[in-house]
């Protein structure tokens, strides 16, 4: 770490970087194409923050180099650290004996003002986009990046992070199939998907489950059951079924795995699928088996598409600071890369809308949506 205000460079504009939320493949595609083409293309300097929006509260950082950022493309996670439990409005503390939340967000926009950086460049998912925004608001200019495997960010049609973990997932499902025809059971695979089902459809679809529940279409055990009986009569004694771990049966609610209290999302779903398992069982007598992916789906080298997607992603965003394009997200649209308002992102999630082709493709090869 550095003592900034010690720099030789002081004279140097530079622009500051932080990947908040959970972590997935392409961060340190981002990362690196920050770092690269702000050296290679503006002569700026790259300020690292440490643990997403951590760092910036607890004044944690680092000058990112051309020697720090080379050859990391291909390794997942991110050199920078992230966390899903900062927030500079609800900073938790504790004193006392006792915690509590506290607004920091002012100590925050007076680093940014104190490190004189052009923009400060947000990569994360909806939580993320939503306290950039309010940054922006006390007059810290960001540059969101979309970044999330479950695909649920707004105003863009695809995020970095995507990709591997829908590749990961479909090799999972295709292993499990010959497992499922060998002993003649019914196999439950469950993806991360709180609210977006896209994970679970895309996947589901490429891998030929023949039972797919997402978020948006509450499911039917009748239905569900009925799918495993009648394929069971037409000589397929085995079913693949991919649940989303935020699917919710017909008037129930989501299966909660955990609470975390000192989180700001502290509901952890998760064993929708045993749930169900259960219920297929004691309903029909056919064994039921459950793989749940879990962050497997986060880890890993990125594949080509998220390397290519978080470096266009990365050189966007520093054509943005040039251009002095502050306060948006840069977005995936018709295979361009372009700016969208952050208030546009803040708050909001992109789910499967119910006349998606991708249901409907699902459907007519015969992939049952529970």
């Amino acid at each position: 770490m550095k003592n900034w205000k010690g720099s030789e460079t002081m004279g140097k504009r530079r622009v500051g970087i932080l990947t908040g939320g959970g972590d997935c493949a392409g961060l340190n595609a981002v990362i690196r194409g920050i770092t690269k083409s702000a050296v290679n293309n503006f002569d700026m300097e790259v300020v690292g923050f440490y643990d997403g929006f951590l760092g910036l509260i607890e004044k944690r950082f680092t000058i990112l180099t051309f020697e720090m950022v080379s050859g990391i493309l291909t390794q997942g996670g991110t050199i920078l650290g992230s966390s899903n439990k900062a927030n500079p409005f609800e900073h938790r503390v504790r004193e006392g004996g006792q915690e509590r939340c506290v607004d920091v967000s002012e100590e925050c926009v007076a680093l940014c003002e104190d490190l004189a950086m052009d923009a400060l460049i947000c990569v994360g998912g909806d939580g993320t986009m939503t306290i950039a925004e309010k940054l922006s608001r006390k007059g810290v200019n960001v540059i969101g990046l979309p970044k999330t495997i479950d695909k649920d960010l707004a105003e863009t049609d695809i995020t970095f992070g995507f990709d591997t973990a829908r590749t990961v997932a479909t090799e999972a499902i295709d292993r499990i199939h010959t497992t499922a025809q060998s002993h003649h059971r019914v196999m439950l695979i469950e993806v991360m998907g709180r609210n977006a089902g896209w994970l679970a459809l895309e996947a589901g679809i490429a891998a030929g489950a023949d039972i797919v529940l997402i978020p948006e279409i509450p499911y039917s055990i009748k239905e569900i059951i009925g799918v495993a009986r009648r394929r069971s009569r037409f000589g397929r004694q085995f079913s693949i079924v991919v649940v989303a771990e935020g699917a919710a049966p017909v008037g129930g609610t989501q299966t909660v795995h955990r609470i975390v209290k000192d989180s700001p999302d502290p509901i952890r779903l998760g064993g929708i699928s045993h749930r169900i398992a259960t219920e297929i069982e004691e309903q029909t007598g056919i064994e039921c088996r459950v793989t749940i992916l879990g962050h497997v789906q986060r880890g890993g080298t990125p594949t080509p598409l998220d390397r290519l997607l978080a470096t266009r992603f990365a050189v966007k965003a520093m054509e943005l600071v040039e251009e002095r394009c502050y306060n948006h997200m840069v977005a995936f649209q018709g295979g361009e890369t372009v700016p969208v308002p952050i208030e546009k992102v803040a708050g909001r999630q992109r789910l499967v809308p119910l006349d998606s082709p991708l249901i409907k493709t699902a459907r007519s090869v015969g992939t049952s949506l529970g």
